[in-house]
């Protein structure tokens, strides 16, 4: 693995497990094992960092944020998509515990987060309106949008709420939030099912 990867590796590891503001580059370079100077001459300090990572994250979570339009999803097909997009986030968990004061000192980190949060919302209420289209769904447009808001506030905040209590940032925990969450917009068969499904993953 070249320098620059294992750079980015080891701050993702020290960002999620201390937090990134209580990460300095030269602790970085201590973990390592190599000289400020050497991390320095691949980036000029943290901003160069985070931005690349935040980069990183957004190439890695963008085919499950552009499913192709003619895929035919079974119903646990979403559920999957849900939970692939929650181990991502997982494993950038960083960027969400102190969004706030992160995207306050980094304006294009913000500008980049509030595109990736449009398009992530356009996702979700585009496979909700497929599963309109399979005769899925219950609720109205108002009420679906409105879920589409909880649902991705679950998304971003889950995990570290999980932190914050003590608890170990489950990403099953966070597929089962969301699960439930739109259990109530479901007709009853479907209902039954995605309930089932949410209790298993409880059960792992």
């Amino acid at each position: 693995m070249k320098t620059r990867d294992r750079i980015l590796e080891c701050a993702l590891n020290l960002f999620n497990q201390q937090g990134e503001p209580n990460v300095s580059t030269l602790e970085i370079a201590t973990e390592m094992g190599i000289s400020p100077g050497n991390l320095y001459y691949h980036f000029h300090g943290k901003e160069p960092l985070i931005m690349e990572l935040f980069e990183r994250f957004q190439a890695d979570l963008a085919p499950l944020l552009d499913p192709p339009e003619e895929a035919a999803l079974d119903a646990e097909d979403y559920w999957l998509f849900l939970h692939l997009i929650v181990e991502r986030l997982a494993q950038y968990r960083f960027l969400f515990q102190d969004l706030s004061n992160l995207a306050g000192r980094l304006p294009k980190l913000a500008r980049g987060i509030r595109l990736w949060l449009n398009q992530l919302k356009r996702t979700l209420a585009s496979l909700l309106a497929r599963l309109g289209a399979l005769g899925q769904l219950r609720s109205g447009t108002q009420a679906l949008g409105q879920l589409v808001e909880q649902v991705t506030l679950t998304l971003l905040f889950s995990l570290d709420y999980q932190r914050i209590v003590g608890a170990d940032g489950e990403v099953r925990l966070v597929v089962y939030q969301v699960m439930m969450l739109v259990a109530p917009h479901l007709t009853d068969d479907s209902r039954t099912a995605a309930e089932q499904l949410a209790r298993r993953y409880l059960e792992v």
